[in-house]
């Protein structure tokens, strides 16, 4: 499915009058067509089988079924890419997990300036989500073995990540395999305020190590990773002690707030050669620069290869421009990582 191509949406939520101000506010994309609604599961079903929609929007909680068992259900026979609409909920991530492509959170219903900032990105993520490879069975990981890490607590190397439409599970499948002991690790995923300290606490349940949302001044330290906050960019920094973060609101680059670039581009004049990049799965370009750069200071690049990834542009945009020094599938670069961290 070409993004310039007519996207056509199945509208899936409990509420009749979300359904019908959404399906309005889609006709005002000229990319987008709105070929039917479903108010619970069964009629989404239903509809899916009749319709043939190229995208479906849906909320997490449904009246006859989780949204979460729906996808489960839904996936193995019809690889339709699901953009989950969803107010505040810890049942998205699971949806991601499950195999949704991307989300965006529900707006205030009493806010209609909110609702319009709401359906621009709506209608942006239904177009991505278009051309995005829906994976019917989450990859294996049990028989990739991760080599275990020689040189322990190192506080002098940083590890830096970028990741966008795919990547909430993608940086799961890496950072759950790295050990207790690795160098700090800060990650910016393309999220929206709020939900990037679920998701922070998701993974310090999963990981190995501790893992938090980053706020403004957060040491960087081994056996740590700092997530950036959903409307802060975040920025290495050291002094006299060592690394650090600054979190700060700011104009938007590259699209985004937080943005890729920023953080690597930091990571690039802080930590040099001392620093690894990895750039994951996502459309644009952002982190392709700040990659870039980071390769040009002496750092190891890594990128997501396109098989792996649900939206090879990032991470192509990265490889084309010659940042990347190892391009892999995402369950390889746990591997490839404490390799690399054991000859410096």
């Amino acid at each position: 499915m070409s993004i310039n191509n007519i996207v056509k949406v199945l509208i899936v939520d409990d509420s009749l009058f979300f359904r019908m101000a959404l399906q309005k506010a889609l006709l005002n994309d000229s990319n987008i067509k709105v070929v039917g609604s479903a108010g619970s599961a069964a009629e989404a079903q239903s509809k899916i089988q009749e319709l043939s929609p190229d995208v479906v929007t849906m909320d997490v909680e449904l009246p006859d079924m989780r949204g979460t068992d729906f996808i489960k259900k839904l996936i193995p026979k019809n690889p339709i890419p699901v953009v989950l609409v969803s107010s505040l909920n810890i049942g998205i991530f699971e949806a991601l997990g499950a195999g949704a492509v991307d989300f965006v959170q529900k707006p205030n219903k009493k806010d209609g300036q909110n609702f319009e900032i709401f359906c621009r990105e709506l209608c942006t993520k239904i177009k991505i989500a278009s051309c995005a490879k829906v994976k019917k069975v989450a990859p294996s990981l049990l028989s990739l073995p991760v080599p275990q890490l020689v040189k322990k607590g190192d506080s002098e190397h940083i590890i830096a990540i970028g990741a966008s439409t795919g990547g909430t599970e993608a940086t799961v499948e890496i950072l759950k395999r790295l050990p207790a002991d690795i160098p700090g690790i800060l990650v910016v995923q393309h999220m929206p305020v709020g939900f990037t300290k679920m998701y922070a606490d998701r993974l310090d349940r999963i990981c190995k190590f501790s893992v938090k949302e980053a706020k403004n001044g957060d040491r960087v330290r081994p056996g740590e990773a700092l997530i950036a906050a959903g409307d802060k960019h975040m920025t290495l920094e050291r002094d006299f002690k060592g690394y650090y973060v600054k979190c700060a609101v700011g104009e938007k680059v590259s699209g985004h707030c937080p943005s890729v670039d920023v953080l690597f581009h930091s990571v690039a004049r802080t930590a040099g050669k001392d620093a690894m990049g990895v750039i994951l799965t996502g459309m644009g370009k952002d982190g392709a620069d700040g990659l870039l750069d980071m390769r040009n200071k002496g750092c190891f690049t890594i990128g997501q290869d396109k098989q792996s990834s649900v939206v090879y542009g990032m991470p192509m945009v990265a490889y084309e421009s010659g940042a990347v020094v190892k391009q892999a599938p995402c369950q390889s670069i746990a591997g490839i990582i404490i390799r690399r961290l054991n000859k410096k």
